[in-house]
């Protein structure tokens, strides 16, 4: 067990879906007798298991933290995912166990580990109510033009037809914050935890075959009925949750929009497709050091991490 020193604050595993962060982060986790917290935007919700890859307990040899924590009916977000993870950061740092991040979300993992501030309006508040009404009666140049008069620096980085956008750079102008100011700052971490980030990579070949055979494999586990119980429950695609690939293409199936051939292959698609923007995403950051998972062992890349842990 190594206690976090007096600047190393956390440990991060990331990468693309369907690369291998989850066994990578469950086993040095449990080498360092820690546990790691999930930060994946669709695990967050009960019932939505094998759509979403999501590690059972009895798969785990370290706990498994934010996973199943609300229904997949209530709303979510970076915020909320930025105050539940840092929760479990303090907790785990008062306890000298270096806590360990494990996905594919990386706005969640930067909300966490680096400084970012989200304003009120971030929920689904009395204020968006009012601004998406605005919006319906004037039109989305009028509510653009809106936000020119306030922001002009905001307006100019966001595209007129961006509704959800502008409503939300006036809600933060309405908190004193330029969201023009706010998406500057990706670029340039500020870090509230300093962390040692590490990313998972394979070929495209391989990894393309790695996502094709885990959706297999969601199908005959039973992902059609993991999602027609949900909609059972009165879930429909109108929420962010049945919005996730996977879930997504087979409520248009079972709903005769298209066949389940087309379904698997869509999902397919859509999450090689998503783990290329991933890749995207994390390469942008240069504090990762990437391990390519073709050239090693789950074990070899544990042991280097465990290393540069005890060098920090």
């Amino acid at each position: 067990m190594i206690s976090p020193g007096a600047s190393l604050s956390a440990v991060a595993i990331v990468g693309p879906t369907a690369v291998g962060k989850s066994d990578v982060a469950d086993r040095l986790a449990a080498r360092l007798s820690s546990e790691v917290l999930s930060c994946d935007a669709m695990q967050i919700y009960r019932g939505m298991d094998i759509g979403t890859a999501k590690m059972m307990p009895e798969e785990c040899s370290a706990p498994l933290r934010l996973v199943d924590i609300v229904d997949p009916g209530v709303t979510y977000s970076a915020a909320l995912y930025q105050s539940d993870a840092r929760a479990h950061i303090e907790r785990l740092l008062g306890e000298q166990r270096l806590p360990v991040f494990c996905g594919g979300t990386g706005l969640y993992l930067k909300a966490a580990l680096d400084e970012m501030d989200f304003p009120s309006g971030e929920l689904e508040d009395e204020r968006r109510v009012g601004y998406q009404e605005l919006a319906e009666r004037i039109g989305e140049e009028a509510l653009h033009a809106l936000l020119a008069e306030r922001d002009p620096e905001s307006a100019a980085v966001i595209h007129p037809h961006n509704v959800r956008r502008v409503i939300r750079a006036l809600e933060m102008h309405d908190d004193g914050v330029s969201y023009a100011q706010q998406k500057s700052k990706f670029s340039v971490p500020r870090e509230r935890y300093h962390a040692l980030w590490f990313g998972l990579t394979r070929s495209r070949e391989v990894l393309y075959e790695r996502i094709n055979l885990r959706v297999d494999l969601m199908f005959e586990q039973g992902l059609v009925d993991e999602v027609r119980g949900l909609m059972d429950q009165g879930l429909g695609d109108a929420l962010t949750s049945m919005q996730a690939i996977g879930y997504k293409e087979i409520i248009d199936s079972l709903r005769g929009a298209i066949t389940m051939d087309e379904a698997r292959e869509l999902i397919k698609m859509r999450s090689r497709r998503y783990a290329k923007r991933q890749l995207s995403w994390f390469k942008r950051d240069h504090r990762i050091v990437w391990f390519d998972m073709d050239e090693f062992t789950i074990d070899e890349v544990v042991d280097d991490i465990y290393r540069r842990i005890e060098a920090a």
